[in-house]
């Protein structure tokens, strides 16, 4: 009785279908992530993003306390 018990628990709490990711889904994962890393260096590489970072890292070095 207490195995019956068991196994219809068991059964209940098992997730249904896939429980993880397949290769392809991974390589596509992987190829958006890079993706995203590559557009974000571009962003924080330009003139415009990179000169506001030094004015504000040149800022915070100088701020009088």
């Amino acid at each position: 009785m207490v195995m019956r018990w068991w196994t219809r628990l068991r059964c209940r709490t098992r997730p249904v279908g896939d429980a993880g990711m397949t290769t392809a889904e991974y390589a596509v994962g992987t190829l958006a992530a890079c993706a995203l890393a590559a557009v974000l260096y571009k962003v924080v590489t330009s003139g415009a993003v990179s000169a506001a970072l030094q004015a504000l890292i040149e800022k915070a070095l100088h701020a009088a306390f």
